[in-house]
């Protein structure tokens, strides 16, 4: 791979992995409810996650989406009802004070598997793969995948502290119901590709 092409390769993934999505919208929630340290195994779950999805879409898991039709539905399904819950559990998450001792902030292994149901992380992955591993050699795709996991993970994991220095704010519970309720709101919009596209 060429240093053009991995240059153009970092701008991309840097635009897209640190652009407003269903990750970033709850890593944000996450860390203004439960902090930067409750927060890491979900930020792992997301960089990890996505770096092996771009490795298994590259070797031939896209194609399956050819071959049967039908699980293009069946993954938008899965995607609206998983994102309608995960903005259900935003918008009645506990206040940080709470949060602390009772709440239960999404796990690695939640976030790595959220990124199957996740619409831009499909459009990620498959962008990335079709324009810097057309040919979808196995170097090309490792590239691919260590380039975004270098990018991704210190990228989402700023919105985590953004959402961690918001708790300074969100010290009345109205403010942070009101800040939930947004963050909640949201996530659904970041839904308006799925349930409107072809």
């Amino acid at each position: 791979m060429s240093y053009d092409i991995i240059t153009a390769l970092a701008a991309f993934a840097l635009v897209t992995s640190i652009t407003p999505g269903p990750n970033n919208l709850m890593l944000m929630a996450s860390g203004a409810n439960f902090g930067f340290r409750r927060t890491l195994p979900h930020m792992l779950g997301v960089g990890i996650g996505f770096t092996v999805m771009i490795v298994l879409v590259g070797v031939g898991l896209a194609q399956i989406f050819d071959t049967y039709p039908q699980s293009q539905t069946a993954l938008k399904i899965a995607s609206i009802a998983y994102l309608l819950y995960l903005a259900w559990k935003i918008a009645n998450a506990a206040p940080p004070s709470k949060a602390e001792g009772a709440g239960t902030p999404i796990t690695f292994l939640q976030a790595a598997l959220f990124q199957w149901v996740n619409p831009k992380a499909w459009s990620m992955a498959l962008t990335s793969i079709g324009a810097y591993a057309p040919g979808k050699d196995l170097g090309s795709i490792l590239w691919v995948a260590v380039i975004f996991g270098a990018i991704n993970l210190p990228a989402v994991s700023s919105w985590t502290i953004f959402g961690q220095q918001m708790r300074k704010f969100l010290t009345s519970p109205a403010r942070l119901q009101v800040f939930n309720y947004t963050m909640a709101v949201l996530l659904v919009a970041t839904l308006y590709p799925v349930v409107w596209s072809d």
